[in-house]
């Protein structure tokens, strides 16, 4: 999977000139939406299939500080998938030096648009096999 780059805007960063904590989180968002676009799953096709996948968990551990005008390079990987609960994992580095900045996991389920669990191998085979495949690769 090619990697989301983003590049620290001025008002990510705080009174100390470094990007302030929550625009991580917002950053593994935006790079899970590039990942889904990669694999032929955008958030726009899963919606209109009628799939919702909520966040159950975040979790990040900060490495590194990133400032204004970096750019930031983050790599998504299932780390595990069976059928129900999906857990992606996040690294970002800081491509002026190459430093881990955040390595991190996400944690989501399938539900349709009635908010019940689907079971995605019946109901959409073709993303439950994208996304076994992807996890048995990690």
């Amino acid at each position: 999977m090619k990697p989301y780059i983003h590049k620290v805007q001025y008002y990510e960063t705080d009174k100390m000139g470094i990007t302030h904590h929550s625009n991580y989180v917002r950053w593994m968002e935006e790079a899970r939406i590039e990942f889904l676009d990669q694999i032929g799953w955008s958030y726009v096709r899963m919606e209109e299939e009628g799939i919702i996948s909520p966040v159950l968990a975040v979790n990040c551990r900060y490495k590194h500080s990133t400032t204004f005008s970096d750019e930031i390079s983050a790599t998504v990987k299932v780390k595990e998938f069976k059928g129900v609960r999906l857990i992606l994992e996040y690294t970002m580095k800081n491509r002026k030096d190459d430093f881990v900045v955040l390595t991190g996991t996400t944690e989501h389920c399938f539900l349709n648009t009635q908010s019940r669990p689907i079971n995605m191998k019946k109901e959409f085979p073709g993303l439950f096999q994208v996304l076994t495949d992807l996890a048995n690769v990690q």
